[in-house]
């Protein structure tokens, strides 16, 4: 059988950004794994603030559907945000609102647009980085909030939690501590066998 195809992003574009840096991370972890993974940038999916309005007058933006298409194509998906103000940052919160309103650029069809609901049908884990001692913990919950209640998505109870995120990388992009990345390898194996189960690749 294949291997769970997990997709990876951050909810940062910021030049040398830290949840990018977990992203990425996570990505290299989840191929030693034995997963597949897809490693994106929300910078390729230039969206506007959503507006109900623009949405009637000009339709979901292409970026949007190619977004909703990459969640709906992956079997499980790994997302790193920051924290702003004890929330998720604005570009992540508005990545997921237009993505939950896409169609897919094939109308969502199993050839082209993904067979599954991107938000029902991915396994969701969370990571989160912030200088601060808590890691980012307020807004890996404020997304667990968006992603479980908002959009009824499956969000493992597993996390990786990267507190003094200023400090907890090499310039290799690997982590200093070998308990973090520890941590971070328990959050990811727990996301490849649920997403592997969820996905029949497993029984």
């Amino acid at each position: 059988m294949r291997p769970p195809k997990i997709l990876s992003f951050a909810g940062s574009i910021r030049t040398g950004s830290y949840s990018a840096h977990l992203a990425a991370l996570a990505a290299k972890e989840l191929a030693l794994l034995g997963a597949e993974p897809v490693l994106i940038s929300l910078q390729d999916y230039p969206l506007p603030i959503y507006d109900a309005d623009l949405e009637a007058e000009e339709g979901v933006p292409q970026a949007a559907e190619q977004l909703r298409d990459q969640l709906a194509l992956a079997d499980g998906v790994f997302i790193a945000t920051p924290e702003y103000n004890a929330s998720v940052p604005p570009l992540l919160k508005n990545a997921i609102d237009w993505a939950s309103r896409a169609k897919g650029i094939s109308g969502g069809s199993a050839a082209g647009g993904g067979g599954h609901d991107p938000f029902k049908g991915p396994v969701f884990a969370i990571g989160s980085t912030s200088p601060g001692a808590l890691g980012g913990y307020r807004a890996a919950m404020m997304l667990r909030q968006v992603l479980a209640l908002g959009l009824s998505a499956l969000v493992l109870a597993e996390q990786a939690m990267v507190p003094a995120a200023h400090q907890a990388f090499t310039d290799a992009g690997d982590f200093k501590d070998d308990r973090q990345l520890e941590r971070l390898r328990g959050t990811l194996r727990a996301l490849i066998d649920q997403s592997a189960l969820r996905a029949g690749l497993r029984a």
